[in-house]
């Protein structure tokens, strides 16, 4: 009986991932080094915009997009640089934006990896919210959040 006992622990300690003899004292586990964040910082005082189209503004279906930026440069993503980013569109998006997280690629976030800085987007014919939002290295927005205001545009 005290073999069997002996074999289920040493068993529980394998499973457990640590080979040492059962009898032996347990030790704490070495602690890991925190993950340095992958949120980089803004500089205080940048400004994230439309240059056109303007807000309230009538557009047709097919219409240029321009966005204007102060107080940091735009670099593609993968481009590690600091006080950089790059643009994000966000087109009728409802809820929050999580700023831990690379922004997601879908038909309401436009990714402008390249670095661009304007672009045409073609919608459907009615009243759509535009907003813009600058991503780091990875598409995670910075810290604090470099956002422009919300604009509505009319497509006819």
């Amino acid at each position: 009986m005290n073999n069997l006992r002996h074999i289920a622990t040493i068993g529980l300690v394998l499973i457990a991932g640590t080979a040492c003899a059962a009898d032996a004292p347990m030790t704490a586990p070495t602690p890991v080094e925190p993950v340095p964040s992958l949120v980089s910082k803004s500089p205080i005082g940048v400004t994230l915009y439309f240059i056109t189209p303007q807000n309230g503004e009538t557009v047709g279906t097919t219409f240029p997009v321009r966005f204007g930026l102060k107080g940091m440069g735009v670099a593609p993503a993968g481009a590690d640089l600091p006080n950089t980013g790059h643009h994000h569109v966000l087109i009728d998006h409802q809820g929050e934006v999580s700023l831990t997280t690379p922004l997601p690629m879908t038909d309401q976030v436009k990714h402008f990896g390249g670095g661009q800085t304007e672009t045409e987007l073609t919608l459907s014919p009615g009243t759509h919210t535009l907003r813009l939002v600058l991503g780091n290295y990875l598409h995670i927005p910075h810290d604090p959040p470099v956002m422009s205001e919300t604009i509505t545009v009319t497509v006819k």
